[in-house]
């Protein structure tokens, strides 16, 4: 039994002093450790094995100092809601209670886009990502046909994806079937230059399935340096999980 007075199981989430931890098993794991989930807002104690579940809590309960101090340099929630504003590959949009199916208006002059939706509370925040999300595939498969073509690759099958750890993924061609790439809608919220990186990023792995000097090569010659977007992301990336996301 673990101090916690119960036996704990992968992916239980405990609450210590407001702060929710979510227990985890990583075989390949050598010891009990934490780690910030920044697009969650929750922190992460991985054991090595489920019988050490309980020394993770512990462990977790230990630190709870280190722990708040982590969260409280989370930015705030972004609630998407009426009146809020959002920037959209570049382009101020602000959120608008309206009838009506849900949509985006372009803007006119100086003037900012809107975003038009209708519902209360949640159903106007979906109605909204919906929105966002069917922009962000316009976009982000304008830009990998692009970038496809400079590469003289076929143009994949492009999806979304609200993945926590990573911008975009690259699944290669397999016979008959085309190669997809997955980009988060959340890219639709950053600066143009660094989706467009993450674009040309995952391009790139159609030619090389790698990480290596070829690779990155083919990243500087579709957008230059790559290293200032890579910086963008570990900086401000939990920014853009923040929209949408529910406050404590």
């Amino acid at each position: 039994m673990s101090p916690f007075g119960r036996n704990f199981a992968d992916g239980d989430r405990i609450e210590i002093a407001g702060a929710v931890i979510r227990l985890k098993v990583h075989a390949r794991a050598r010891r009990v450790s934490l780690r910030l989930d920044r697009s969650r807002r929750e922190v992460v104690a991985t054991a090595p094995s489920p019988r050490r579940l309980g020394e993770a809590a512990a462990f977790a309960r230990d630190r709870i100092d280190w722990i708040l101090a982590r969260l409280d340099e989370l930015p705030a929630p972004q609630p998407l809601a009426p009146g809020a504003r959002l920037s959209l590959f570049g382009a101020e949009v602000v959120l608008v209670e309206a009838t009506g199916r849900a949509r985006l208006v372009a803007g006119a002059d100086d003037e900012p886009g809107q975003i038009l939706a209708a519902g209360d509370d949640e159903t106007y925040a979906r109605a909204v990502q919906r929105v966002v999300k069917r922009h962000a595939l316009e976009e982000l498969a304008a830009l990998t046909a692009i970038h496809a073509r400079a590469l003289g690759a076929a143009a994949p099958k492009v999806a979304l994806t609200d993945a926590r750890s990573r911008w975009g993924s690259c699944k290669p061609a397999m016979g008959a079937q085309p190669a997809v790439v997955r980009y988060s809608w959340r890219l639709a919220l950053a600066p143009p230059e660094v989706s467009d990186y993450v674009v040309a990023h995952e391009c790139a792995h159609l030619r090389e399935l790698n990480h290596g000097p070829r690779f990155w090569a083919l990243v500087e010659a579709l957008v230059g340096d790559p290293a200032p977007h890579r910086q963008w992301l570990r900086l401000h990336g939990a920014r853009l999980h923040a929209v949408g996301a529910v406050g404590a």
